[in-house]
């Protein structure tokens, strides 16, 4: 790379860190300057694959990023995103990132809700769940998380439907099995961490502190780390309703 390239690299990172700044302030102050430049570079270069490199539509998709998870170009549950991405015969990438916006405006109206309060009511609810019995059994896994999802978000699950909810189980199954999690509350918590987060929340370089949790080398019973990672996202989830309330 040609150091007028370099230049030209950088300067558009700084710019996008003071973009996503202002483009969600909670989130930029949890995962810190940093670590957020780390995610832009992972999202250019993400772009770059899918054909993206023009200013506006990496921005957009540093943007979607930051709403769905930095994996979501692959994710079960935005099945949307990669068929407007794969088809690069479908149109320019502005054209395409147009499409993009228009489904991303689609999916906020009837997902996220007015001022995001449908997502503010899924929160509170995953919030509920985590102090109440599990109604998860290891033999009916699938169906009794879908039942579960549908009834934290139900505008999310409908949505996304029946068959992307699947697949994204069945991926968070296998996750939890990776993680050596024997407990049906291990495999639950990979199952919502995912969905909240994005079915790349593990290795997401804007949720660092789930792939810390993760691998954490001083803590060698897999389900003692998976206490601690649901400790951690408690955690967060307690500061994220904090701010909403906040900002109500």
């Amino acid at each position: 790379m040609s150091l007028f390239k370099e230049a030209a690299l950088r300067s558009f990172q700084n710019k996008m860190l003071d973009h996503l700044r202002d483009f969600s302030p909670l989130l930029f102050e949890a995962v810190g300057e940093e670590q957020m430049g780390k995610a832009i570079q992972f999202g250019i270069d993400q772009a770059g694959g899918h054909g993206f490199n023009l200013r506006g539509p990496v921005q957009f998709y540093l943007e979607l990023m930051l709403l769905f998870g930095s994996h979501f170009d692959s994710d079960p549950q935005y099945s949307w995103v990669g068929k407007i991405l794969n088809d690069q015969d479908s149109g320019s990438q502005m054209q395409r990132a147009e499409m993009l916006y228009e489904k991303a405006i689609d999916y906020r109206k009837k997902v996220a809700g007015p001022d995001d309060t449908y997502t503010f009511e899924a929160l509170k609810n995953i919030g509920f769940m985590a102090r109440q019995p599990l109604t998860v059994s290891k033999n009916n896994f699938t169906q009794d998380m879908l039942q579960v999802i549908a009834s934290l978000y139900p505008q999310k699950a409908a949505y996304v439907g029946r068959e992307g909810l699947e697949a994204l189980i069945h991926k968070a199954m296998g996750g939890a099995q990776r993680q050596r999690f024997t407990t049906v509350r291990g495999a639950v918590l990979v199952t919502l961490l995912m969905f909240a987060f994005g079915h790349g929340c593990g290795v997401d370089p804007l949720y660092p502190w789930i792939a810390k949790s993760l691998k954490n080398e001083t803590q060698p019973d897999p389900d003692l780390r998976a206490r601690h990672l649901e400790k951690n996202a408690l955690t967060w989830l307690e500061h994220v309703l904090a701010n909403f309330d906040k900002d109500a």
